[in-house]
């Protein structure tokens, strides 16, 4: 089993010819609400990888709150456990996404910032009951701290996917097995452009595997302090990038769990990074083992890095 640990929120998404310069204001050309938050993205992922996934969130106790317990529901996960906050509202993020898929995010975390340590520590027997822990930057840093700490206690594998990015300690980072950071992460992590060069500076931190995601261009692999290797992304027609990360780290978890070899993990978790980007939104977009697997076999993947205009 998965376990999951991290925010639920309400997105609000606008969709725009293109993303805004700083002070500036831009037409939108359409509007959706949708379900979101990295904990909740990736717990579906990985559920409709094939996993068996448990996922601790806390929610408001508002009618998003009640929407988001509706929704989740009927997404396949073993054991959804959504606290409630009678304080803070849940979770928010703003979400534009310009015609070429990309897009920019701002996130009000709301009730997810009231998930505690002693939350996690009132479910240890969810964490020892599961194999993998697969956890983001969405709840408080001493959140994701205890949690680490409670899973290599517990004998998990621990995957932090450290987003939204800011500087990580080292004791924090000891207690990761694999990290999955995007380039711009893996830059505020680092200070390094390159993310080959990234990926071990982490590993020379503690970290035991570094996975650094680059889009289009697939992943930079280093296990230890080994030689960096490139696993190539799928080509495929982009509409829409929002949780194509987060599709990346729920399969990533689901073929960790399943005993996969890490290269080939990293060739799965491309494959859903790539199908999430075919769709509009995040957990609806989400792929499933059929379509993953699919893509493995017949997809054509972009062998060498591409440059940067």
């Amino acid at each position: 089993m998965i376990l999951v640990v991290g925010s639920s929120n309400i997105d609000l998404v606008a969709s725009v010819d293109r993303l805004p310069s700083r002070g500036e204001t831009v037409l939108g050309y359409r509007f959706a609400q949708s379900f979101g938050g990295k904990g909740a993205n990736q717990a579906v992922a990985a559920a409709r990888a094939g996993a068996e996934v448990a996922f601790l969130s806390k929610l408001g106790a508002d009618a998003n709150g009640r929407l988001i317990e509706q929704h989740l529901a009927a997404q396949g996960l073993s054991r959804p456990i959504l606290l409630r906050d009678a304080e803070f509202p849940t979770g928010v993020a703003m979400i534009l996404v310009d015609l070429s898929g990309e897009n920019q995010i701002a996130v009000v975390p709301g009730s997810n910032g009231r998930l505690t340590p002693a939350d996690l520590r009132q479910h240890r027997e969810l964490i020892a009951g599961a194999r993998v822990l697969l956890l983001q930057m969405e709840i408080p840093r001493e959140t994701v701290f205890e949690a680490l700490r409670l899973g290599r206690e517990c004998g998990l594998t621990t995957i932090l996917n450290p987003a939204p990015a800011a500087p990580l300690p080292s004791d924090l980072l000891r207690l990761v097995d694999i990290l999955t950071p995007n380039e711009s992460e893996a830059q505020v992590l680092t200070g390094s452009t390159d993310p080959a060069e990234a990926a071990q500076i982490l590993t020379g931190r503690g970290v035991g595997t570094v996975v650094v995601t680059c889009g289009a261009n697939g992943a930079f692999l280093t296990v230890g302090k080994k030689d960096v290797t490139h696993i190539p992304g799928f080509l495929v027609e982009t509409i829409d990038s929002t949780g194509a990360g987060d599709a990346f780290n729920g399969a990533l978890a689901c073929a960790v769990a399943e005993g996969v070899p890490i290269k080939s993990a990293i060739v799965r978790a491309n494959a859903a990074g790539a199908l999430a980007t075919t769709g509009r939104g995040a957990q609806e977009s989400m792929p499933t083992k059929d379509d993953i697997e699919q893509l493995c076999r017949s997809g054509v993947r972009q062998m060498e890095p591409r440059q940067r205009s």
